[in-house]
């Protein structure tokens, strides 16, 4: 557990009215009263009505660049920081802010594995819609993604990595100020996002990060100029806290990769693992893989660096070190050398296109509604996720289709689901007759 210091001077609390009011007015909070909010926070001392009014303050006024800092290093200090010191070799996460059918992090762990970088992730919540990295996890039969922070450093240090649930000890008053946040409209504030991540994935131990701003349709963050912000604020936090930081802002104006579901997405990320799978996600792994291993110091240039990731994603080491991954969190790793034995939906039908054309946009939250509706995800916390439910073959942006030709296939197991589902599906795509110039997968890159 890491202890806080204190103030050096005396420190005179503030009323948490004159705190409001200090960033209704566009003021800026100084280490102390930042420290004073966490605390209060934590403890329950500010009622929750000031919270939130405080949440819409900042929402509405911002933060700087040191506010968001002094908040980042609070939040994280709320609780149990993780020390992996023991572990010499260079420890580097990747962190995304959550897309339709990215399964990149199923790819990304092992391959940094296969390279000599250690992977620290913990997993928190996603926002509403997207199946995360821990429920596709769970389709591997007997995986356990709740561990002890013991057992995740004796994890780290055995084999390379770990993707666990994020800790309770771990920066607490990040949970409940993201409860609040959800209930108040104010998810989408930058400084408080940048807290949000930062201050987890800095408490689990990790030395440096790579950061994948998702901007589009798919993503909360509906606006790209607002992803370039958000990358800009993380990146600039984490250089304040001493640790290594790239973001790179991605496309998420259709879905990732060719299949949306649980099981269908692990068995796209096997395929992967074997140097298969769809050229959109091949890229993205490709780039972030490249990033991670140059951000380590495991490879020197840009061309190291992708020749890196690529040996490791054709020689089977990579696929090696996800079984080894599966195996020591409980999972049965014979799997992934059968993708055949994860569970097939009963049912599989066309979605037809209504016309002949391109594929104009895709709408991938409708998409992502739609494979929920058919039980891919839980809408109370008594539901059963099922595995074997989604879509595949998704036609992308920019593709030429007849009338009649699908435009994806659903994999479902309940015909009353599957009504509903449709219309998600239908109203996802719109056909042109031009053809229209597919947006750029990477837009930028921030360090």
């Amino acid at each position: 557990m890491t202890k806080r210091t204190l103030p050096p001077r005396r420190f005179i609390k503030p009323t948490f009215e004159f705190l409001i009011e200090k960033k209704r007015d566009g003021g800026e909070f100084t280490q102390e009263e930042i420290r004073y909010i966490i605390d209060s926070t934590l403890d329950g001392e500010m009622p929750q009505h000031q919270l939130a009014a405080l949440a819409m303050a900042i929402y509405f006024g911002g933060m700087s660049a040191q506010e968001t800092a002094d908040l980042t290093e609070e939040m994280m200090l709320s609780g149990e920081v993780i020390d992996l010191s023991h572990i010499a070799k260079p420890k580097i996460d990747k962190y995304s802010t959550g897309g339709v059918g990215d399964k990149t992090s199923l790819v990304l762990v092992p391959l940094a594995m296969a390279s000599g970088v250690v992977v620290p992730m913990m997993c928190g919540v996603e926002h509403d819609y997207v199946i995360n990295t821990l429920e596709k996890l769970a389709a591997f039969p007997g995986f356990k993604s709740q561990q002890t922070t013991e057992h995740f450093s004796n994890q780290l240090a055995k084999i390379g990595g770990a993707i666990i649930a994020q800790t309770p000890d771990l920066a607490p008053v990040e949970a409940k100020l993201y409860a609040l946040r959800k209930e108040t409209g104010t998810i989408p504030s930058l400084p408080l996002i940048t807290g949000s991540v930062l201050s987890k994935k800095l408490a689990e131990g990790s030395e440096g990060l790579v950061i994948d701003v998702k901007w589009g349709n798919g993503s909360f963050i509906k606006d790209l100029e607002q992803a370039k912000q958000l990358a800009r604020s993380m990146t600039r936090v984490g250089r304040s806290m001493k640790r290594r930081c790239v973001a790179l802002v991605t496309d998420m104006n259709q879905p990732l990769g060719d299949t949306v579901g649980t099981a269908l997405e692990v068995k796209e990320a096997i395929a992967l693992l074997k140097g298969e799978g769809p050229e959109d996600m091949k890229e993205l792994v490709l780039k972030l893989g490249m990033e991670i291993v140059r951000l380590a110091g495991v490879a020197g240039s840009t061309l190291s660096a992708k020749q890196t990731v690529q040996r490791h994603l054709t020689d089977g080491s990579a696929l090696e070190k996800f079984k080894e991954l599966i195996r020591a969190q409980g999972g049965d790793p014979s799997f992934v050398d059968h993708p055949e034995k994860f569970p097939q939906a009963k049912h599989v039908r066309k979605l037809p296109a209504p016309k002949r054309g391109y594929v104009h946009t895709i709408n991938a939250a409708m998409i992502a509604h739609g494979v929920h509706i058919l039980g891919a995800g839980k809408t109370n916390p008594h539901d059963k996720v099922d595995f074997a439910v989604g879509v595949s073959e998704i036609k992308k942006v920019g593709t030429q289709v007849k009338q009649g030709e699908p435009l994806m296939m659903i994999h479902y197991n309940d015909e009353s689901k599957l009504e509903q589902a449709l219309d998600h599906f239908k109203n996802a795509y719109r056909l042109a007759p031009k053809r229209p110039t597919p947006p750029p997968l990477v837009v930028e890159r921030v360090a």
